[in-house]
Order: C-alpha cells, then sequence, then structure tokens
C-alpha cells in the first residue's frame, strides 16, 4: 500500500469523542511516524488516527475494489469511511447515525451503550485509558454490549447507540455511514 499510496494525503483526526483537530499528510509519513501504538501517557486528543475524511477522488481505486459486506439498511445510502490505525488507538464514545464496520486486517473491539444510556467517559481520553481505568468499576447494566471484530467480519450500529472502538493491533477497516 506505501508503495502504491505512500505519496497520497490522508486527513488525520485527533482520537477523541469530538475529533475536531484535523491535520493533513502523506500516507507514508503517518504510517512510519504518526502511526504508533498508544500509550498512557498520551491523550486522546493528543493522538491523530486516520479514519475517514477520505479523498474519494484521490482514493476512489480502493474504494472500487471493496466488496462490501451484503448487508443494508431500507431507504438509506452509504459513504465508506476507510482508516488505518496502531494499536490500542481507537475512538472514545461518541454517537451518529447508523452505519456498518468491517476490519480488513488486524483486530478491533466495540463497545456499545443504547442511546438512553450514555456512558461514563472523559471525551479526551482515549479508549484505551477508559478500559484500563473505568471499565473495571463497571458491573451489571453499566456494562456495554461488545464485541471484537476479525478480518472479514462486520458490525452494524445502529442509529444515536453510543460506541467506543480500541484496535488491539495495528488495523485497517472500512465503515459504511448510512443515511436516508
Amino acid at each position: 500500500m506505501l508503495e502504491n499510496h505512500g505519496h497520497k494525503i490522508v486527513k488525520l483526526s485527533s482520537a477523541n469523542t469530538y475529533s475536531y483537530k484535523k491535520v493533513d499528510v502523506p500516507l507514508k509519513r503517518y504510517v512510519e511516524q504518526i502511526m504508533k501504538p498508544q500509550t498512557l501517557d498520551t491523550m486522546g486528543n493528543e493522538t491523530m488516527y486516520w479514519f475517514g475524511d477520505n479523498n474519494y477522488t484521490e482514493w476512489e481505486e480502493l474504494f472500487n475494489i471493496y466488496n462490501p459486506p451484503p448487508y443494508s439498511l431500507p431507504q438509506h445510502s452509504g459513504v465508506y469511511s476507510f482508516g488505518v490505525a496502531g494499536a490500542g488507538t481507537g475512538v472514545p464514545f461518541h454517537f451518529h447515525g447508523p452505519g456498518f464496520a468491517e476490519v480488513i486486517y488486524g483486530r478491533k473491539r466495540w463497545f456499545l451503550y443504547p442511546p438512553h444510556q450514555q456512558p461514563k467517559f472523559n471525551p479526551d481520553k482515549t479508549t484505551l485509558h477508559w478500559l484500563i481505568e473505568d471499565y473495571p468499576t463497571l458491573s451489571g447494566p453499566e456494562m456495554p454490549y461488545e464485541c471484537t471484530l476479525y478480518p472479514g467480519e462486520a458490525i452494524y450500529f445502529p442509529d444515536h447507540w453510543w460506541h467506543g472502538t480500541l484496535n488491539l493491533d495495528s488495523s485497517v477497516f472500512i465503515s459504511t455511514f448510512l443515511s436516508p
């Protein structure tokens, strides 16, 4: 991928709940210098992560060879979001419209809560912080729904469900965001 696409620009977002900070860098620089395993010394708002905000013209070649899972939501169309991330990174709890996410390489752990059950979390801390500091204190109804996706597996995330993700390995993934 670096050989063919390393010169292309990727838009990185801060890996916190709001993802306001954006930075454009060549893919090669992201993979070789920025994409590292997450440590507890770095906050989510300081971690730059490639997940979405894709330039569809520049990345059209990859989107065209993607064979999406055979799932759909009636009367909705999808927009793809491609990403590559280091181990221990992810996006803390947030919500948006419905969609699907698929792991192409690596493993990604998902934590989900229904819309009426907002999880307790610091929006600027990483999912790794939450997993180590907060998750062990949860019990019973405070526990999230959770699963780990492996290559070729997909998950559907319903409309307005809270979800946080954690890349267990360096991973490559694609999400399909659905809109009416």
